[in-house]
């Protein structure tokens, strides 16, 4: 039985999520939830796949023929792109997949949806992005994501902050040539003269992580937000609100991109994978 206590059987889907670990993730329980309310016959499971062993899984899945699809989290979006058969223009342009389709002869199509999700979580809580002036700190496979979608939405300036300065330098170069309209530039993680600070990184997932940005530097009314859905409050949304910033937390960019993926992975209401 799954957890809304639909029954399992041999025609139930299997929505596979690759992770490393995979303690933190919620994307099973949300999808498990999002599937049985639109009537989906597919059931969500978690997979921890040590980044070893990532080429040898997807190897193995291309198999599955009740495989109704491949979610990707951190740390595996950039290195599965690699392994995909086909990339669509949006995943091709980011460098990395976090939604994964597989053909009816096994080849894997791999989609990018986590920054629309991300855009669409703000606005849904009607946090505007047009015209921003946005820091994203992180440029992995979610920060690049991040990154093309608050670009395409309309920010005034994009600055990247990243561990190694060469990444940040590289897709800065990208989205000025694919948004001239925008001015981004590679430089520190300093949220000084922004309006919107994005944390990328995996940095507040434990307690002892130091925060991703000096939250002194944070202006109030700020928008400070997450990718993180677990904890569901990290150190430094607790150290923004009390800076007088607004949080937003991790999982709207998750949720929001449930129909996204369904879309995605052609899983119609009532629809079996047998």
């Amino acid at each position: 039985m799954t957890a809304t206590g639909a029954e399992i059987t041999g025609r139930t889907g299997v929505y596979v999520h690759l992770s490393h670990p995979s303690t933190h993730v919620r994307t099973p329980q949300t999808f498990n939830r999002a599937f049985a309310e639109r009537g989906i016959d597919v059931v969500a499971v978690s997979a921890d796949v040590a980044p070893a062993d990532l080429a040898a899984t997807v190897d193995g899945l291309r198999g599955w023929r009740n495989l109704a699809g491949i979610g990707v989290t951190m740390p595996h979006k950039a290195a599965i792109a690699a392994l995909c058969d086909e990339l669509t223009p949006a995943a091709a342009a980011i460098g990395s997949a976090n939604a994964i389709k597989r053909t009816e002869d096994g080849r894997l199509i791999g989609e990018n949806t986590d920054g629309s999700g991300f855009v669409r979580g703000l606005t849904d809580h009607a946090i505007p992005v047009a015209g921003a002036h946005a820091l994203v700190v992180g440029v992995g496979g979610a920060g690049r994501a991040v990154a093309w979608a608050l670009a395409e939405a309309g920010v005034a300036t994009l600055t990247l902050a990243n561990r190694t300065a060469a990444k940040a330098e590289d897709l800065a170069a990208q989205l000025g040539a694919a948004h001239p309209g925008v001015a981004v530039a590679a430089g520190p993680p300093d949220p000084s003269g922004h309006t919107l600070v994005v944390n990328a990184t995996s940095l507040g997932m434990r307690e002892s992580d130091p925060l991703p940005v000096d939250p002194d530097r944070l202006a109030p009314r700020t928008v400070v937000a997450e990718i993180i859905m677990e904890p569901r409050e990290t150190p430094l949304m607790r150290a923004a609100a009390g800076r007088g910033c607004v949080v937003q937390e991790g999982l709207p960019m998750l949720t929001s991109q449930i129909d996204l993926v369904v879309e995605y992975l052609g899983l119609g209401k009532g629809e079996s994978r047998a």
